[in-house]
């Protein structure tokens, strides 16, 4: 395994108010090591991406893999999961629980970024998928939340879809790596995920979303080709254009002549006539 330089949580606690951090959400060791190349300080996995490969292809950035909310119900479900995912290369685990699980996983050592704001996992409460905290009563629950965490023991918290300046007067006021996505530049971190970035999101980009490429136009030139290049071989085995000499293994004529005597010679004793 390729030697590491990443930072571990008290690196990360140590440069909060000093400089933003990078953060992406990748899936693929594609994504993984384009992120190594570009620096990028912190990234979101499914923990079905953690193992030897990703830390070959990404050994520097913070990995945080996300602990799915409703797929464990107990904290000892919770804790289990995030060992595993610590052991096969993880930094630190994602968790949308509550804090009376995250003060437990905390307890045992686990390091815990947690969520306020828009939660997708919970968006019914707050009004479906829109900004959180445009009200004053908003921005104290979103406060009392984040409190909430900080004393479950969480060292950093996603802030999805808040106000930049509620966002920035909570950032200031915690301990804890305020991770900013779409809540402004007054946080710790600044969160994108990698299909954004890359134009290879289909579907409704969100508005604080930035795309840098073209990805899903290149893809469809991908699959043009691909469907180009099947289509040729399928006419090539057609036509008899495929397979050429030049596809096929040679055998000296001699050898070739002594196994076709042997299976003629099979063939007739066993009643069969030869082709």
């Amino acid at each position: 395994m390729k030697k590491h330089g990443r930072p571990t949580v008290a690196d990360l606690l140590a440069l909060k108010g000093k400089r933003q951090l990078t953060m992406l959400r990748v899936t693929t060791l594609e994504e993984a090591e384009a992120a190594q190349r570009a620096a990028i300080d912190v990234v979101s996995v499914p923990p079905s991406l953690l193992g030897p490969a990703f830390r070959e292809a990404a050994p520097n950035p913070f990995a945080i893999p996300g602990l799915e909310y409703g797929d464990y119900v107990s904290a000892e479900e919770y804790m289990r999961e995030a060992f595993v995912a610590l052991k096969s290369g993880g930094d630190a685990v994602y968790c949308a629980a509550s804090p009376r699980i995250i003060r437990r996983m905390r307890e045992e050592g686990i390091p815990v970024c947690g969520h306020v704001g828009l939660i997708p996992s919970k968006v019914t409460w707050t009004g479906g998928f829109r900004a959180v905290g445009k009200t004053a009563a908003s921005a104290i629950e979103i406060w009392r939340q984040t409190k909430a965490l900080e004393d479950a023991g969480a060292f950093a918290v996603e802030i999805e879809v808040v106000p930049g300046d509620v966002a920035a007067a909570i950032s200031r006021n915690t301990s804890m790596l305020m991770i900013s996505m779409g809540a402004g530049s007054g946080c710790d971190a600044q969160y994108l995920f990698a299909d954004d970035i890359l134009g290879a999101n289909r579907d409704h980009y969100p508005r604080h979303a930035k795309v840098y490429r073209n990805f899903a136009a290149e893809y469809d030139r991908l699959q043009s080709e691909r469907i180009a290049a099947f289509t040729e071989f399928a006419a090539d085995v057609r036509s008899n254009a495929y397979p050429e000499k030049r596809h096929l293994v040679s055998v000296e004529n001699k050898e070739l002549q002594a196994f076709l005597n042997y299976m003629e010679n099979d063939l007739v004793k066993s009643g069969e006539t030869p082709a």
